[in-house]
């Protein structure tokens, strides 16, 4: 009896044992042949007094028999026989197994699995070798396992998936080498990128399918972004946007909304998919009855109640809710109720459509944080994660904010992963909260040219890190060069510190200016520190000392007039200013997902020894809501500025020049005070003392589909600069001061949006309707698209 195997050579990304049981067959088939003689044969059986091993160099003689489990003579089975066959197979060590019974000896002759010398990969262009490698976990100088070559083939298959290549195959093969080694060599076929060509949705009604595409992550890629920013199918982001409409939908009042299915059909070239997303949307609720009910005697539920900020009629959120749920928490802190807990009881009023909510408050477990552990953060700081947490070691535990604990770690943007979970602790009483994150880069360097039509051509460099020396601090700077200015950044932020939640900022600047349109150069150098903290829920102050060094270079006196001239003698400006803003953003919270709005209001007090004395005031306002199932972005926009000068006078560098960013339709400098000669042929801008200027704004789809990433707009502005001092006028001797008092222009336009692979991109093509005779109009206009 002979019971062997033997390996071929790996095939695909299979590697199957081959049984041979020749002998064992034989056995069986002479024992059936026998039971046609009158006496009963019995089962056959083996009894080796000797076990000899053959073919192993590096595993022991005894490890070998310690599988097979045979003891010198010991009877056993043909099937006995066998079970030892199989589990030296299985022990994954030998390439063959062959067990021959020879009289009274056992040979059981093995072939060990090679030494694995080098792994390489071959046909890889779009991974390095070095981000493949590290997904193999077969390792040289290891011994090879055909079972683990397989694993390793899948993770590289998996990686192609990852990036949308659907088709990528994986084959592994072995080069054998001398004294038992091999090389195994992963040959990768990448195949092309399988792209979403259509998504589509059925079943919705509220929102149009253009909207949802907005929604998701997942792209469309069509004519124009194959060019430009092709996206790919990837099944993880698909089914991260089956959440994000649900988020979507109830953050809306959609309670009952639910994706049913996601249909992706495949092309026969295997090249593009056709997503569907089958959706109920259901009724839209609105809140109802909002109220607070408590049965502990220690509750005060007047003040519970006037901390209720929620307001029947409003579209109900799940965000909504829980912001209450956080005020009211709060607020049973500050009256020193511990273990109080808000549990939310919602009424469905099918009929009205609406939703009571009534804020229940019960008492909870007494439960403290017995520690927090933080594991994982390689680079950042123990310090840095804990900073988030609003608890700490003997406090109350509340599950709710170690959920938006974990959810501010995650928002940091250091880690690719966070994981924030309880677990008992010494006690019941007691429970240990864990903290499991994974690293990611952080740092980015840029190179990039840039064009617009204040600037023109630019080049730039630029180093960001976002967790300085792993202790969360932002670092950067940046060297920024075109045709009529240069500039130099340097950026620090340290958003805790002294370990408070106060963000300390240093910025350093130097810039320097050589516009067409003012006929002479600037050099401006900023040094400014500052401290920025939270007043309010949407509330924040910032702290400020500024030092400004101005000066006024290479004028041309045949272009520029007397008052830039009389201001250009003078030597360089050193102000000294003490500041502050205020700011008041709703968009911080993000719970109404149709409209926000942001105030801010700051100072500058110059003087502390400077050249001048003078307060200089800003305001800005933006408001913005959604409309017409949220297709039409409505925005208006408000700012303003005054500079007041107590002691001294301004000049062209520190007064206000209209730019396009703040009014279009004029170039820059191309509104407000102005020094006119006609015969001398001198039109020189002054800048004003004050301005202001109100935009208002419509962007919407333009019916192109949404892969082109083209989107349009109208606006309205209406505007002006102005205001010079008596001592700034008298500067003009014979020349004339055109529009030094206030005069408004306004101008209308349309816009397109480009979501191009420069980034998004925003054409203007505008009009003045107001205008005076010697203004300069600006009928385009492109610039980098900001959002609000």
């Amino acid at each position: 009896m002979s019971i062997g195997q033997k390996s071929g050579r790996p095939r695909g990304k299979s590697y199957a044992h081959r049984a041979g049981v020749s002998a064992l067959a034989l056995s069986l088939a002479a024992a059936m042949a026998f039971t046609a003689l009158p006496e009963m044969v019995q089962a056959q059986s083996y009894a080796f007094n000797q076990v000899r091993i053959e073919g192993n160099e590096r595993i022991e003689s005894g490890t070998i028999l310690s599988y097979a489990g045979i003891t010198r003579g010991e009877t056993v089975s043909a099937g006995e026989l066998n079970a030892a066959y199989q589990r030296i197979v299985e022990s994954g060590l030998f390439e063959t197994v062959e067990i021959t019974p020879q009289g009274n000896t056992l040979v059981i002759e093995v072939t060990e699995f090679p030494t694995v010398n080098r792994i390489a990969m071959e046909g890889n262009r779009r991974l390095k070798d070095e981000d493949l490698t590290a997904l193999v976990k077969t390792q040289p100088r290891r011994v090879y396992s055909p079972r683990q070559a397989e694993q390793d083939a899948q993770a590289i298959a998996d990686a192609y998936l990852q990036q949308g290549r659907i088709a990528a195959q994986v084959t592994p093969k072995l080069i054998r080498r001398s004294n038992n080694r091999v090389d195994l060599v992963f040959e990768i076929f990448e195949g092309g990128v399988t792209e979403i060509e259509r998504i589509g949705f059925v079943g919705n009604q509220a929102f149009s399918d253009g909207r949802l595409r907005r929604v998701i992550e997942t792209k469309q890629a069509g004519l124009l972004r194959a060019v430009i920013r092709s996206d790919t199918y990837i099944e993880d982001r698909v089914a991260f946007d089956r959440q994000l409409l649900q988020d979507f939908y109830a953050s809306r009042g959609y309670v009952d909304f639910r994706v049913t299915g996601i249909n992706s059909e495949l092309s026969q070239e295997r090249d593009s998919y056709v997503l569907t997303f089958n959706v109920e949307e259901g009724q839209k609720f609105n809140f109802g009855r909002i109220g607070v009910a408590s049965e502990l005697p220690e509750v005060d539920l007047a003040a519970f109640r006037n901390a209720i900020s929620l307001k029947s009629g409003k579209a109900y959120s799940p965000a909504e809710v829980d912001k209450e749920i956080i005020r009211l928490e709060r607020l049973a802190t500050r009256e020193g109720l511990n273990f109080v807990r808000i549990d939310p009881q919602v009424t469905r009023n099918d009929r009205a459509q609406t939703l009571d909510v009534t804020f229940n408050l019960t008492r909870g477990p007494r439960i403290f944080v017995e520690r927090i552990d933080i594991e994982g953060n390689t680079t950042t700081l123990d310090q840095v994660v804990r900073r988030e947490f609003n608890v700490a070691e003997g406090d109350p535990f509340n599950p709710r904010e170690i959920r938006e604990t974990a959810e501010r770690i995650r928002a940091l943007g250091y880690f690719s992963d966070a994981q924030v979970n309880a677990r008992e602790g010494s006690t019941p009483q007691q429970v240990i909260v864990d903290v499991n994150v994974t690293e990611q880069p952080t740092g980015s360097i840029g190179f990039g040219g840039s064009y617009s039509t204040t600037d023109g051509l630019g080049a730039s460099i630029s180093f960001a890190e976002q967790n300085f020396l792993g202790r969360g601090q932002r670092l950067s700077f940046g060297i920024n060069t075109a045709s009529t200015n240069q500039a130099y950044s340097f950026n620090f932020v340290e958003p805790a510190f002294l370990g408070r939640d106060v963000a300390f900022g240093l910025a350093l600047s130097y810039r320097e200016t050589s516009y067409d349109s003012a006929d002479y150069d600037t050099a401006t150098g900023i040094f400014r520190p500052s401290l920025t903290f939270p007043i309010s829920e949407n509330g924040r102050l910032g702290l400020r000392y500024t030092y400004r060094y101005t000066d006024i270079t290479d004028f041309d006196e045949d272009e520029v007039g007397n008052v830039v001239i009389s201001e250009a003698e003078e030597e360089a400006r050193n102000d000294h200013m003490l500041g502050y803003t205020l700011s008041y953003d709703t968009r911080r919270e993000g719970l109404d997902p149709d409209r926000g709005y942001l105030l801010e209001f700051g100072q500058d007090f110059g003087g502390l020894g400077g050249d001048n004395n003078f307060v200089q005031t800003d305001v800005r306002a933006i408001a913005q809501t959604l409309v017409w199932n949220e297709e039409i972005t409505l925005r208006a926009t408000f700012q303003a500025g005054a500079i007041n000068y107590i002691d001294g006078d301004s000049r062209v560098t520190d007064r206000y020049m209209m730019t396009e960013n703040i009014m279009r339709g004029f170039e820059y400098a191309g509104i407000g005070p102005r020094e006119v000669n006609d015969a001398e042929d001198i039109d020189s801008p002054l800048g004003g003392n004050y301005y202001a200027a109100l935009r208002f704004d419509a962007e919407f789809p333009l019916g192109l589909p949404e892969e082109y990433g083209i989107s349009g707009g109208v606006f309205y502005d209406i505007g002006s600069v102005w205001g010079l001092s008596d001592d700034t006028i008298e500067k003009a001797g014979d020349n004339d001061i055109l529009y030094s008092d206030f005069t408004a222009r306004s101008s209308v336009g349309v816009s397109v949006f480009w979501d191009s692979v420069l980034g998004p991109l925003r054409l203007n093509f505008s009009t003045p309707v107001s205008k005076e005779d010697n203004d300069n109009e600006q009928n385009f206009s492109l610039s980098v698209s900001s959002t609000f």
